[in-house]
């Protein structure tokens, strides 16, 4: 007989109850569910809802019921349709029927939601915690090879040259951006709905309030229809988790570049690669790859729960159902990306040999000789004409800017003097850039430190 069973004359449709069920995936609630019983029986025995005998009876039992789960212990079933219900049916079993009163002034349809936010309140805490730790780590990389100088690219053709530490720390930004956009999304995540009921509120004479502070929530929500039908926490955790997910999946794509024998920028530590079963000599690039790709299923949770939310009148519907599935996922997919991620950039090498060639045949030093002529007194507009007809002479010869004499340099301006040379130099190049958030050594030490101050170990 079912908890609801009362008013049916007949059992579910094998089926449907197989249908309808949320068991197999919900049950990952179950923690939090019992904590939430926890919290709302202490309220029914203090506010005098029911006996304070059997509300202390019902805690016993839960607790019970929780060092099953603990253990490893907990059966769930099918037949009870969800964590809830499986739970109040092993608390029944224990302590009898007194274990009924737990649902007095609460629904399943506040008390899934509260779950829900609990749930989420302690993964968005881990994983801002994993963020932090990425964070550092590529803060150490970038103090580790602060002279390191790489490629920096525009349309993936070579552009200027900057310091590997400044590309790490472009990443260190959205990363903190991430972080910041969990932080404002945990605001209303840390909301309480428990209390609104099945849409309504309810009769009895409940202190939300108690329970809020009883579980360590900031506010309650207001409206009780709201409570039980509001999804926009998840919706948002579930748009930072894809813009944190476009992040690592850009950088990956680099790293899965710099990898390959065509650049030869870094190796990927052995652990973070796999191997061909045909090919003995390869060595694939794979914890970056897949990271990359399973950007594409958090992407498809957020819409996937946008579209289930986006035709549904007020306030509980069937189809909020389908709110956990993507959003387990998405913790799980997250957690596991971002734990890879940050030992993929803590064992990889740089391969400064590969590095110091990078320079020698391209002309990425081209915009500092036009720079070097604008501080001789031409126009920037013909310092520019003047620097692209000498990359275009270099070309057609098949040299750079650096193999050129002084002389050859004055057949294209009288502007030009010995000391272009020290202009070009690629680290002369990197190290004159210190306006604020430049490339320039001193200029990166300076967000280092900033870094540093913001995301104490």
């Amino acid at each position: 007989m079912k908890l609801w069973g009362g008013r049916f004359t007949k059992p579910t449709n094998e089926l449907v109850e197989l249908f309808t069920a949320s068991i197999e995936f919900d049950q990952r609630l179950a923690a939090q569910d019992i904590r939430g019983s926890l919290a709302h029986v202490k309220m029914l025995g203090s506010c005098g809802i029911i006996p304070q005998e059997d509300a202390e009876v019902i805690a016993d039992g839960l607790k019970q019921v929780q060092a099953k789960l603990e253990a490893g212990e907990l059966e769930f079933s099918v037949a009870q349709e969800d964590v809830h219900m499986n739970i109040e049916k092993h608390l029944t079993d224990l302590i009898g029927p007194v274990g009924g009163k737990l649902h007095t002034a609460r629904s399943r349809n506040d008390q899934v939601a509260l779950d829900m936010h609990l749930y989420l309140k302690e993964e968005v805490e881990e994983i801002i915690g994993l963020l932090r730790t990425l964070v550092l780590v590529l803060v150490e990389k970038g103090e580790a090879n602060l002279d390191v100088i790489i490629p920096g690219y525009t349309h993936l053709q070579r552009a200027q040259p900057v310091l590997l530490a400044q590309h790490l720390l472009a990443y260190v930004g959205m990363f903190s951006r991430d972080i910041e956009r969990l932080e404002d999304a945990y605001k209303r995540i840390d909301m309480m709905p428990l209390g609104a009921g099945a849409l309504a509120g309810t009769t009895f004479p409940i202190d939300r309030e108690m329970v809020a502070a009883e579980l360590g929530f900031a506010r309650l929500y207001d409206n009780s229809m709201d409570a039980v039908s509001d999804r926009d926490f998840i919706l948002e955790f579930l748009g930072a988790a894809s813009i944190l997910m476009m992040h690592l999946s850009r950088f990956c794509e680099e790293l899965v570049l710099w990898s390959s024998q065509e650049f030869s920028f870094i190796e990927l530590d052995d652990a973070y690669c796999t191997g061909s079963s045909i090919m003995p000599q390869k060595k694939n690039p794979d914890v970056a790859e897949l990271i990359r790709g399973k950007s594409g299923r958090v992407y498809g949770n957020l819409f996937a729960l946008l579209t289930v939310l986006k035709g549904l009148p007020l306030a509980y519907n069937k189809d909020l159902q389908e709110d956990k599935e993507g959003m387990f996922d998405t913790v799980d997919t997250l957690k596991m990306s971002l734990h890879l991620f940050a030992g993929m950039i803590e064992t990889m090498t740089v391969r400064r040999d590969k590095l110091e060639l990078a320079f020698k045949s391209d002309f990425s030093n081209a915009t500092d000789l036009a720079d070097y002529l604008v501080r001789k007194g031409l126009p920037f507009r013909q310092a520019h004409e003047v620097t692209g007809k000498l990359v275009l002479h270099c070309i057609d010869r098949g040299i750079t800017l650096g193999d050129l004499t002084l002389d050859e340099y004055r057949e294209h301006s009288a502007l030009f003097d010995a000391d272009l040379f020290h202009a070009i130099d690629v680290r002369t190049v990197v190290n004159t850039r210190n306006s604020v958030g430049g490339t320039g050594v001193e200029s990166v030490k300076t967000q280092l430190a900033r870094i540093r101050q913001a995301f104490p170990r």
